[in-house]
């Protein structure tokens, strides 16, 4: 291990992907359950648009993210006029690009799972005289148990390897915007290969412990099921 190794960028990377993922859940959950439910003819237009960081080159979103976030940018202006602080090459600015990039991984699976609902189970909830509300935390949220998982570990480790979309947004500004690719990217510039490969081993054990997990808890509640 080569020697004073920086952790600074992994745990920043951890921050940036764990405040990412919970806002996520957030935003994704209204938007997932209307896309499961509407019948509105123009939904194939949000998915679209919902879909589009999946085949968007990163430089090119972290092209126009970094436009609307900067000093004149739709969001950038009015933040910086509140705060006098930009969004552009910050960590504010970096979780909301974060969000944006990873929306894809996050609005499919807890749409797919509120698709795969048992309408059964919602309309005695409805008969109960239970609200929409009522009805949604009390059946459909624990029935979606399984997306929601699979949801938060793809939002999680999604963020935890994102290079393009971070490096137009953030830079790379020690203990601000350098996260772990990043600095993965400076040590092979300067041909330090010792310090990246420690650095992407941990990654890579890392995500691969948190799937195999996920892997497996989803296989043993789909035998529970059978």
């Amino acid at each position: 291990m080569p020697n004073a190794l920086d952790l600074a960028p992994l745990w920043l990377s951890l921050q940036l992907a764990g405040v990412s993922t919970l806002l996520l859940l957030l935003l994704a959950t209204p938007l997932a359950w209307w896309l499961a439910n509407t019948r509105w003819r123009g939904r194939a237009i949000i998915e679209a648009i919902v879909a589009l960081p999946l085949v968007l080159p990163p430089t090119v979103l972290g092209f126009y993210l970094l436009l609307m976030l900067g000093p004149h940018g739709a969001l950038g202006g009015p933040w910086l006029q509140l705060t006098d602080s930009t969004l552009a090459f910050s960590f504010s600015g970096l979780v909301i690009a974060s969000v944006l990039y990873s929306l894809p991984f996050v609005v499919q699976p807890l749409q797919n799972a509120f698709e795969g609902l048992d309408r059964r189970s919602l309309e005695a909830a409805w008969c109960l005289r239970a609200s929409p509300r009522d009805a949604f935390f009390s059946v459909a949220l624990p029935l979606a148990m399984r997306g929601y998982l699979t949801a938060a570990v793809l939002g999680f480790t999604h963020t935890l390897g994102e290079f393009g979309v971070v490096l137009m947004v953030g830079g790379n500004i020690p203990g601000e915007t350098r996260v772990i690719s990043i600095a993965i990217y400076d040590h092979v510039e300067t041909l330090d290969y010792a310090s990246a490969h420690w650095l992407a081993s941990i990654l890579l054990i890392f995500t691969f412990i948190v799937l195999l997990v996920v892997y497996t808890l989803n296989r043993h509640a789909r035998v529970r099921v059978l």
